[in-house]
Parts: C-alpha cells; sequence; structure tokens
C-alpha cells in the first residue's frame, strides 16, 4: 500500500554532527521507536525537544498559512 501523502508541507534540512551523536542516533532507531533510520530518528528528536520549548515558554507558536 502507498504511503498517504503528508498534509502538512516539509523543508528539507541538512546537518552535520559528530560520530558520537550518530552513535546514539542510531541506538534510538535500534529500539523501533524513532523511526526506521537515522534522519527519523534526528526529525523526532528535534521535535520532541521544539515541543518541550513550546511548554517550557522558552519557543512561542507560530501559525502556519
Amino acid at each position: 500500500m502507498a504511503k498517504p501523502q503528508n498534509l502538512v508541507s516539509t523543508q528539507q534540512v541538512t546537518i552535520s554532527t559528530t560520530p558520537q551523536v550518530l552513535a546514539y542516533l542510531s541506538q534510538l532507531v535500534a529500539t523501533g521507536l524513532y523511526g526506521k533510520n537515522l534522519a527519523e530518528a534526528a526529525e523526532r528528536i528535534v521535535v520532541k525537544s521544539v515541543e518541550s520549548l513550546l511548554k517550557e515558554g522558552i519557543l512561542k507558536s507560530v501559525r502556519h498559512k
């Protein structure tokens, strides 16, 4: 079955990181809870971090057009 289309537009971001961070992301992928690859795991960590910063009031919610 085909993957459903994402209802929210996305933007691509390229990051560079250390071998140690890659090892941690690999551990997260191995749990099966953070996606199927390093990019998905990194994206999920970013989302969780942004959610936390929103709850703490460090970031303000933005409206999308």
